[in-house]
């Protein structure tokens, strides 16, 4: 038999040999990464399995309808299908909506693929070609004819702002806008200097290189082992057994590489469930791997309407602040984000007042995206804090210094940690704001003019509960797991780390395991959470080994820690030893085999110390400094410098955190100049579904790029005094570079992406392009 067919469990990820001891904040490679780039690292379409079935999905081609005819002949006809499952032909599945909520789901009726001839809108899957081989499932795919009869679609944000309704609250990470303060329009209305600016942010979709794909191999026992481009392992399992009724010891679902993610991994995508859906139908196993057009047809970053008032006093001290918001949702599900909150955290103000409401589209429900809400509330508040020092003749940077909050005025609390000065003193002190002339159009070489912008970031500093589980072997190997998930961001490499520095063990003597159901639980990869949770669970189930190790070396016949507290000794050098007594020093693998010990095991459940930190406000920080280069001929902009200083807490794994930082930098870019999706309204479909006509950067698009992680340790967030690094990185560079725009040309961009045509429009605010947005008082809202 060839031996592609044997079934392939996932390689390991490990240091190499002679990589040595390690401390936390060491920059080190990622352990996983040989396995990546030898090809040895397999993905949810890459495992190997004897008599496998291809799945290819048919799309729908209205925005809402329904189905009144499906002609399956000609797609059955070709050699190797086995069959095409619609809604009139599938297995039975589970109604109700309960069945189909994942962890993360908001308030609503989720999407249930092929449940009924109903059409909810443009790339819905409406049927499955199976067939023996990819090729002739892709073929037959192209030969089925359905026939619809299509009822009024609405997919236009900005035509039907004057509908929008308060959303339901019902979302994990959802918090609603706090109550006003003060009297903020009153306080506006009397404000000596102000600024009311419209902005608009179009749709995003997710692009990882891994797109979405399910591989179901069926086990003699009828056990299915699932391979899942996912974020949480478990999230997708618990998804699998309800919908199907299958006990969980039936489903195993494993994700041990991830190829990007970014939130499209959130929640568990229709492939899964069609391609479990097929297996259970044919009794055989089923990989199904969407398209790059079809990773267009499910959720995506919402397109959002926002409007931010300043008011201020001569003296530049804020007076007002009004942030309105409305975003798109499905009509089945209410998603909602934190967009305007922020507008109350990042500056001291007395009167404040915000707003966020959602428009039902005939979009599929839209997800998380990186620094979800974020990504568009505090781009709107730095731009229109710009346009505020602008109109007081006030430096950028001053303004936000003459407002900074030391509290969080809508809650009232403390933050537990925030170095958001020093951000702003290193990265204004490194980029070399103070030789800014201020004027805009004062800074040109040669053809191009040259501006200089910077905003804020903020960002959550969130701590779920999870589980660890660890042993050491009486060779010196540490093994530790949980169901963790690692997209690419280091997940491998930093629990490794933490587990090594803990036991003082070299780090290629440890294995850390993830990806997997079957693990101890551990959350859904997401919010930039996972070093805070699932890491203090790895310290947390290392130091139960420190203890019952420490008591098996202090019982031993003549120990050097005979008599010696918990606290006294280290774990140094593959060894335990009273602290800076070098002579004490006892190898593990001594004290294990001296106690006859083979292994010594623990687990530790990790939980938030919720009491302590919900007196505090918990978040990153970050001051984004950047320069464009614009030619106002062709109206393009080119990013040539950007730093970026972060406060997120104390930094584990230098390296893979600066590459986190660095990646949302390029995302940023990539949102202000790249980025959207375009929606033909009158078909109600996304066109430029394809990485040709949906921009994102190039290499030529990205040039210096400057990290700083200021000294932070806040152990009200996690044990390990660190918060994570991956969201913060994204927020306020669309900003600023907006910002530099304008500080190089005059012109106010207010909608994104910032696009050629814009930047060469004349006159100020809505761009060309943004036609389609009529005045507030126009709208009545």
């Amino acid at each position: 038999m060839n031996p592609y067919f044997h079934s392939v469990e996932p390689v390991q990820p490990i240091a190499p040999p002679g990589t040595g001891p390690v401390a936390l904040g060491d920059a080190l490679p990622r352990i996983d990464g040989v396995a990546k780039v030898t090809g040895q690292a397999r993905y949810a379409a890459e495992y190997p399995t004897a008599d496998l079935v291809w799945g290819v999905v048919v799309s729908s081609t209205v925005a809402r309808g329904r189905i009144t005819a499906i002609d399956l002949m000609k797609a059955r006809a070709v050699p190797g299908v086995l069959d095409v499952l619609t809604h009139e032909n599938r297995p039975h599945i589970r109604k109700m909506d309960l069945f189909y909520k994942d962890m993360t789901a908001p308030a609503g009726s989720p999407f249930k693929p092929l449940a009924s001839d109903e059409v909810l809108y443009s790339g819905q899957p409406v049927a499955l070609v199976l067939a023996e081989s990819f090729e002739a499932a892709r073929y037959a795919a192209s030969l089925v004819r359905l026939h619809y009869e299509t009822v009024p679609h609405e997919t236009n944000l900005v035509a039907h702002l004057d509908r929008a309704k308060e959303p339901s609250t019902l979302k994990a990470g959802y918090s609603p806008p706090p109550k006003p303060t003060g009297d903020a329009d009153g306080a506006f209305a009397q404000a000596a200097v102000k600024v009311d600016s419209e902005f608009y942010s179009g749709v995003e979709h997710h692009n990882p290189l891994e797109m979405h794909a399910s591989t179901v191999i069926l086990g003699d026992d009828g056990h299915l082992t699932i391979y899942d481009k996912t974020q949480g392992s478990q999230n997708c399992r618990w998804v699998v057994s309800r919908v199907f009724g299958l006990g969980k010891r039936k489903v195993t679902v494993k994700n041990p590489f991830v190829g990007g993610a970014f939130g499209s991994g959130l929640r568990p995508q229709y492939n899964l469930i069609l391609a479990v859906m097929a297996t259970l139908h044919l009794k055989r196993s089923v990989r199904v791997v969407l398209t790059r057009q079809q990773m267009f047809t499910f959720g995506h970053r919402p397109e959002t309407w926002q409007r931010v008032k300043l008011g201020a006093a001569p003296d530049g001290t804020l007076q007002s602040v009004v942030h309105e918001a409305i975003a798109e949702t499905s009509r089945a599900e209410d998603y909602c984000e934190v967009v305007v909150n922020w507008s109350g955290q990042l500056y001291h103000c007395p009167n404040v007042r915000l707003d966020y409401k959602l428009v039902e589209l005939d979009h599929f429900t839209p997800m998380d995206m990186r620094a979800p809400g974020a990504a568009h509330g505090v781009h709107a508040l730095e731009v229109a804090m710009d346009e505020l020092a602008c109109a007081l003749a006030m430096d950028p940077l001053a303004l936000r210094l003459k407002n900074y909050a030391e509290r969080d005025a809508a809650k009232d609390l403390p933050y537990s940690t925030k170095e958001l000065r020093a951000c702003y003193q290193q990265a204004a002190e490194r980029f070399g704001w103070a030789a800014r002339n201020p004027e805009p159009r004062s800074m040109r070489e040669g053809h191009e003019l040259i501006g200089w912008g910077m905003a804020t970031g903020q960002w959550d500093a969130m701590q779920m509960f999870a589980r660890a589980q660890a042993v050491l072997h009486a060779d010196g190997r540490l093994e530790v797991a949980s169901a963790a998930t690692d997209i690419g961001t280091g997940t491998y490499t930093v629990m490794a780390m933490i587990a090594a520095a803990a036991m003082g063990l070299p780090l290629e003597q440890v294995t850390f395991r993830l990806g997997d159901s079957r693990l101890p639980v551990a959350p859904i990869e997401g919010g930039s959470s996972h070093v805070a949770t699932v890491g203090s669970a790895v310290q947390g189930v290392c130091e139960k080994l420190q203890k019952q190790l420490w008591k098996l070396a202090r019982a031993l016949p003549g120990s050097p820690l005979a008599g010696s507290r918990l606290g006294q000794v280290e774990f140094v050098g593959g060894g335990i030893q009273l602290r800076d007594v070098p002579a004490s020093h006892m190898p593990l693998t001594q004290v294990m085999a001296a106690a006859g010990h083979e292994r010594i095991e623990d687990k530790y459940l990790m939980l938030p110390h919720i009491l302590t930190q919900k007196k505090y406000v918990r978040a990153t920080h970050s001051a984004v400094f950047c320069e464009v280069r614009v030619d106002e001929e062709f109206g393009t902009v080119r990013v040539t410098r950007v730093v970026s200083a972060v406060a997120a807490g104390r930094i584990l794994s230098a390296q893979t955190a600066r590459s986190q930082i660095v990646g949302g930098i390029v995302w940023g870019i990539s949102q202000a100049l790249h980025e959207e999706t375009l929606c033909d309204h009158t078909q109600g479909r996304f066109m430029n579904h394809n990485l040709g006509e949906y921009h994102v950067p190039v290499n030529a698009d990205i040039h210096d790029i400057d990290v700083i992680f200021v000294e932070e340790d806040d152990r009200i967030v996690s044990r390990l005094g660190a918060k994570g690094v991956g969201e913060i990185g994204i927020v306020g560079v669309a900003a600023a570079v907006s910002n530099a725009i304008y500080h190089a040309t005059g012109r106010r961009l207010r909608s994104t992406p910032m696009t050629p045509d814009k930047v060469m429009a004349p006159g100020d605010g809505w761009a060309a392009g943004d036609t389609a947005v009529l005045p507030v008082a126009a709208r009545g809202v």
